[in-house]
């Protein structure tokens, strides 16, 4: 579904509808696509604390950091400790 911005200010609530249902929604401003309006979804907080201490992003790829809790520590001692 497409909307514009002004109909985002004068028909949130029938958009937020659309969207509660499962529906994906584009605002558009001046005719181009400028954001995208999706149902919310609930992280499960258990797979994200039980890898606490896994490298993620670009640091995936580190095979010189064993710890982020230990490499984080070195980094800080000069300045906090």
């Amino acid at each position: 579904m497409k909307a514009t911005a002004k109909d985002l200010r004068v028909h949130s609530k029938g958009l937020l509808d659309a969207v509660s249902k499962g529906e994906d929604v584009v605002i558009t401003f001046r005719g181009k696509p400028c954001a995208r309006l999706v149902p919310y979804e609930e992280v499960d907080k258990t797979t994200v604390l039980d890898n606490k201490d896994e490298l993620f992003g670009i640091w995936a790829d580190r095979v010189d950091i064993e710890s982020v809790e230990e490499y984080m520590q070195n980094l800080r001692k000069g300045r906090f400790f």
